[in-house]
């Protein structure tokens, strides 16, 4: 690689040192030093000014190197790690070097094969680059930051070339999901708005649950689920679709559920962060993941909107708030998994540990050796450990992690890169892992097979013939008190069957 020069940038280039990058390129032309003129083809032009981009300088090193910095966190220089931009007026064959200088954090998965993502107007699905051609290190010429080096060769001359550092998924992607699914007229999906963003975008509260359930004085079971509170995690946005594409489906299973539960997903809590291009923070620079303890109605307006949803609903005798799952992205672990709550009751303790035990059995992808439970202090003010402390015994809460990278399937050693459908296909297994959790299995082949009409005297025969199925998990033997499925009298047993291969 050329040697940096240690006098200041050429105009041009001048954009100010590291610390003073305040926003992101747009349609920046890199000249040559000393060069007079118009552009010419293969004088690159960088642009992140669009939705979710992210790149706040460009310095050229040589004819064939670039220095590219990431624009921090809006209001939070201490947040670097998402880019995404583009690069056009390239010439065919020409060859670079992109050097990403200024990562806010040391472990990154580029270390273990991770690359960024590419796509073209002409190619327009990501694909990740080659690993081979990626390079992680700690750099002298950068305060010996760690640097992310790739080389890559442009081929089309008309094309533009974009690069991110994941799959992204934008605000506006969202809304047209979601209005694509309200066109529907679903009688078992209730699409509302619960509250703003400090730039006035919506927070999203999906209802997908049985019309029965709503009724009033029904009582119901709610598992809450919330997603990209950190902006830049954007696979949190494809499990959250995974989640609300099955169960909005006609799979049997998800007919049983919509029957049993109430799912409430409000799936982008950091609409403005997102929007911008922000990692971890909202507009004004708060971690939104730490502020559950006591969330400002101007500061934090969509936290703030939840919690009072689910405080509401937890007062309300009616509802039993039996799960809270916050969906995140991990940037340096492979797998999914999760993290969960301490409890001075064993009993508590172990029954928590139930459901990730059962989703380990149902997705490839997901390590139950990686999942672990803690009360870290760092983590107080996030929604798993404050509203674990908040809820009482018969809810658990816990935070959904999964690799921005790959996963390694039991018995193997080799890294399986995410897809978008990868992540979704974890989604639709989270979904389904509610069936065994609350031993439904029995209801889904009377869906999945309607049973023909018998007469009462054959109906009571067929009743007396029938025995009680089976368990599968030994932790869920037991009476149905050592089974979090309700709140007092409520709570209702339902047998579980074995389900050799349920989906």
């Amino acid at each position: 690689m050329a040697e940096r020069s240690q006098t200041a940038p050429e105009a041009g280039n001048d954009m100010g040192n590291d610390d003073a990058i305040g926003g992101n390129v747009s349609k920046y032309i890199v000249l040559p030093t000393g060069y007079c003129g118009q552009p010419k083809k293969g004088h690159l032009i960088f642009d992140a000014c669009f939705e979710s981009g992210n790149l706040g300088r460009v310095d050229q090193v040589s004819e064939f190197e670039y220095d590219l910095f990431i624009r921090p966190d809006t209001c939070n220089p201490r947040f670097r790690v998402w880019f995404n931009f583009t690069v056009e007026n390239v010439k065919e064959l020409q060859r670079v070097i992109f050097n990403i200088v200024n990562f806010s954090k040391t472990k990154s998965l580029y270390r273990d094969g991770m690359a960024p993502m590419v796509k073209s107007t002409s190619r327009p699905k990501w694909q990740r680059l080659p690993p081979k051609n990626v390079y992680y290190y700690r750099c002298p010429d950068h305060r010996k930051n760690y640097v992310m080096s790739f080389a890559f060769c442009f081929d089309r001359e008309e094309d533009i070339y974009q690069f991110a550092y994941c799959y992204p998924y934008t605000y506006t992607r969202f809304q047209h999901y979601l209005d694509s699914l309200q066109k529907r007229n679903m009688d078992y999906f209730f699409r509302e708005q619960l509250g703003q963003s400090v730039q006035q975008r919506q927070l999203d509260l999906l209802t997908i649950t049985s019309p029965d359930n709503l009724r009033e004085g029904a009582e119901q079971k709610v598992v809450f689920i919330t997603g990209r509170v950190h902006p830049g995690e954007t696979p949190s946005s494809f499990v959250c679709q995974g989640i609300i594409d099955f169960l909005i489906s006609q799979h049997p299973i998800a007919r049983v559920l919509r029957e049993h539960l109430v799912f409430k997903i409000a799936p982008m809590l950091n609409p403005d962060g997102v929007y911008l291009g922000n990692y971890r923070c909202s507009l004004m620079g708060f971690d939104l993941n730490r502020h559950w303890l006591d969330p400002s109605p101007w500061a934090h307006p969509t936290l703030h909107g939840v919690k009072q949803l689910i405080v509401q609903m937890y007062n309300d005798p009616k509802t039993s708030l039996e799960f809270y799952i916050d969906i995140h992205a991990h940037s340096t672990m492979m797998n999914g998994f999760m993290y969960g709550n301490i409890f001075e009751d064993e009993e508590r303790f172990q029954r928590q540990a139930i459901f990730p035990k059962l989703l380990c059995q149902n997705a490839e992808d997901f390590s139950y050796s990686s999942t672990s439970f803690n009360r870290d202090a760092v983590k107080a003010g996030t929604g798993r450990r404050f509203l674990g402390g908040l809820l009482d015994h018969t809810s658990y809460c816990y935070t959904l992690e999964v690799s921005f990278y790959s996963y390694i399937i039991g018995g193997t050693t080799a890294a399986v890169p995410y897809t978008e459908e990868a992540y979704m296909k974890l989604g639709r297994n989270v979904a389904r892992t509610f069936l065994d959790y609350y031993r439904l299995n029995p209801l889904v082949e009377k869906v999945a097979i309607p049973m023909p009409r018998l007469r009462n005297e054959e109906m009571e025969a067929q009743r007396k013939k029938e025995k009680p199925p089976p368990y599968k998990h030994p932790l869920l033997r037991g009476p149905a008190s050592n089974h979090p499925n309700g709140k007092g009298d409520k709570r209702r047993s339902v047998n579980h069957k074995d389900p050799s291969n349920p989906f």
